[in-house]
């Protein structure tokens, strides 16, 4: 492995009642967005200074065990709360993959939270040091190839556990050959995420 390798970054967690009050925040917004109705308001000064800080998320939403969407951000740009809450209805809404979520599936659908480290960037010399050096299950990916960016949670790793099928599918959703990452040198990003979910 190479050492310059970066090594994992470490959130300070989450409370349980943090995480709690996230899905349910996301859960009002979703709801609110799906139904038409505008995003209520918010208090930042009631809320724990993890929440107001900026933080980057994504938002999962599933129906019957399936992807229903997912939008989130790599870079905060926000507080973290409100970062949920409005990946929370974009997730739903503008998720290119699916159809707009519609009222009646809300009781069928489960959030998921990922609250994501910044991405750092992987040096690597070639193909197999690529290879070498992703931690299936730890990291987060993202591949850049000029304007073309792609990400997968850590989460992916679950259903694709193979870096190199794991890489494939990344470049395709990109928008490239499913090999262009053994035949070109990417820019690759790493992250770590904190998962919670309903």
């Amino acid at each position: 492995m190479s050492d310059t390798n970066p090594p994992t970054q470490i959130l300070d967690s989450l409370e349980v009642s943090e995480r709690t009050l996230l899905l349910k925040l996301a859960r009002q917004a979703l709801e609110d967005g799906v139904c038409g109705r505008p995003m209520s308001p918010l208090n930042l000064n009631v809320l724990s200074p993890r929440l107001r800080q900026p933080g980057a998320s994504f938002v999962t939403l599933t129906s019957h065990g399936e992807l229903r969407g997912c939008i989130g951000a790599l870079e905060a740009s926000q507080p973290l709360v409100e970062d949920v809450r409005q990946h929370a209805v974009a997730a739903a809404l503008e998720d290119f993959r699916f159809p707009p979520v519609h009222p009646e599936e809300l009781p069928f659908i489960k959030i998921e939270i990922s609250r994501l480290t910044t991405p750092e960037l992987l040096e690597y010399r070639d193909a197999e040091d690529l290879l070498r050096q992703l931690r299936p299950g730890v990291d987060g990916v993202v591949l850049m190839d000029g304007l073309r960016r792609a990400t997968f949670l850590p989460q992916v790793w679950e259903k694709v556990p193979e870096p190199e099928i794991f890489l494939g599918m990344l470049c395709r959703k990109m928008g490239a050959p499913t090999e262009v990452w053994r035949k070109m040198k990417l820019t690759v990003l790493t992250y770590q995420v904190e998962e919670f979910h309903e």
